[in-house]
């Protein structure tokens, strides 16, 4: 503070601060990423079901009617076969029947399969300004 006289005017001194805030890009560390692959066997087990057609010709040579129609029996289909035989008088003849027997098997089975599987690994690097360790 200066003055001149006691009374008279007052000169004050004032100051001021300013503040100025600036950013910028700073690398701080590296990060990656990789996928891992793994692979292992596994056994794997099924039951299979396995269906075979068995056939079989039965000679009958007999005479008949009329014709037979096909018919199951059980598990097998029976289909009659005639053909027309000159007599003095036509008749039917029963030739043979084919059976069709339809067999079914269950079996295990045992099978290695390959599986995969995948996991991420991330890894940090340093910064690049950063002291060796």
């Amino acid at each position: 503070m200066t003055n001149s006289d006691e009374t008279g005017p007052q000169t004050l001194l004032a100051v001021e601060e300013r503040v100025s805030v600036n950013k910028r890009t700073q690398v701080t560390g590296t990060v990656r990423a990789r996928t891992l692959s793994h692979e292992h066997e596994q056994p794997v087990e099924a039951d299979l079901s396995v269906e075979t057609l068995e056939v079989e010709r039965i000679p009958v040579g007999r005479f008949v009617d009329a014709p037979i129609p096909d018919r199951q029996d059980g598990d097998t289909t029976v289909i009659s076969v005639i053909e027309e035989v000159a007599v003095v008088e036509v008749r039917l003849k029963l030739v043979e029947e084919v059976r069709i027997t339809r067999r079914t098997a269950s079996r295990k089975m045992t099978e290695r399969v390959t599986l995969r599987r995948q996991e991420v690994v991330v890894d940090q690097d340093p910064p690049p300004d950063a002291p060796a360790a």
